[in-house]
């Protein structure tokens, strides 16, 4: 089964074109983007956030049209951006 971790920060690659994340972290844990994804896919564990509205939702991998795969959270349709309007991580 997989382990749970709410998301409630992200750390921006400001150098990426297409906004790609580093990383995300939370309460005393922090890991990088193909790290999460890995372990997402691998079902080794589940994340979590919450949108403006405090509704829970899942953090999700998808694929960019250039095979480029990156996370987002299940509801990303509508602005802000969810993982991006969380507070930076230190």
């Amino acid at each position: 089964m997989a382990n749970t971790y709410q998301v409630t920060c992200h750390k921006p690659d400001n150098s990426d074109p297409d906004r790609r994340i580093q990383g995300l972290g939370g309460d005393g844990w922090y890991g990088p983007i193909d790290t999460l994804i890995a372990g997402i896919e691998s079902n080794q564990y589940r994340l979590w956030t919450t949108d403006r509205a405090r509704n829970s939702v899942w953090v999700v991998v998808a694929k960019r049209s250039n095979g480029r795969k990156y996370l987002k959270t299940e509801n990303d349709g509508v602005e802000p951006n969810n993982l991006l309007a969380l507070p930076h991580c230190p």
